[in-house]
């Protein structure tokens, strides 16, 4: 585990040095200070309309720092000749797998605190409440579904030779997913066999990332989801993270590093 934490404190390490996550971070607060003065025009409908604006950024913002981040880690060490080094000491391929997801996964989860808070602290200072409750389910499941997204592109990562490849593949398909991913079984209700089994055999497949969207809850102030829901949702999250670093460590134990 030693090994491990010290892999993740790298990836760490690398978001203060780049600038992606301050350039989302302040491009997200700029809309946010903007819906807060919106509410100096007694406008609930707006100010709604806006906080939902201000989530999807952080959903936005949190997608593009998990990808950018998670997709260049192993091509990084095998082009800049660092993984030679790294695995002649005692470090096995699947240390260098859980390191990077660790660290990626960490880099998400501090980066959704520092969103959150910003966006909490503006939201409780307009309508003089703090749901905090709320806001941290919210926070929870998105980090959850992240953990899925940074496998599935440490995944890409081994498997697509950039990148940038990697990136653009695994951004289309988790944007596929939490567009179309929850109409899945309905469409297949609408097509002739056998596509309609191979589309519903899709639809059980894929990691259903929509599931971990509560925005719209937040935005109108609504129930979340009850404890069984968030612990069953972590649950699912879980497994999908072990498959596809299992899949990762697979497919990486058998690359050749000088390729």
């Amino acid at each position: 585990m030693n090994t491990v934490f010290a892999l993740a404190g790298i990836v760490i390490k690398e978001l203060y040095r780049r600038k992606d996550f301050y350039v989302l971070f302040v491009m997200t607060a700029v809309i946010t200070v903007l819906m807060g003065s919106v509410s100096f025009f007694h406008d609930s409908s707006m100010v709604r309309y806006l906080k939902d604006i201000s989530l999807l950024l952080i959903w936005i913002s949190a997608l593009v720092i998990a990808i950018a981040t998670t997709s260049r880690q192993i091509p990084a060490e095998r082009e800049n000749r660092t993984i030679f080094p790294l695995l002649a000491k005692p470090v096995t391929r699947a240390h260098v797998v859980v390191g990077k997801f660790a660290g990626c996964w960490l880099v998400c989860g501090l980066a959704l605190l520092v969103f959150y808070v910003f966006f909490v602290v503006i939201n409780s200072s307009r309508q003089g409440h703090l749901p905090a409750s709320s806001f941290l389910v919210a926070a929870w499941l998105q980090w959850m579904m992240l953990g899925i997204v940074v496998a599935l592109v440490l995944l890409g990562s081994v498997v697509f030779a950039a990148p940038s490849s990697n990136s653009t593949i695994c951004f289309v398909i988790i944007s596929g997913i939490l567009l179309l991913g929850g109409h899945l079984n309905q469409l297949a209700l609408q097509q002739a066999e056998p596509l309609r089994t191979i589309v519903y055999t899709l639809y059980f497949l894929v990691p259903h990332l929509e599931w971990y969207d509560v925005r719209k809850l937040v935005t109108y102030e609504r129930p979340m989801p009850a404890f069984i829901y968030c612990a069953g949702a972590t649950v699912y999250a879980i497994v999908y993270m072990a498959m596809l670093l299992y899949g990762t460590w697979l497919v990486f134990r058998r690359k050749a590093l000088n390729q």
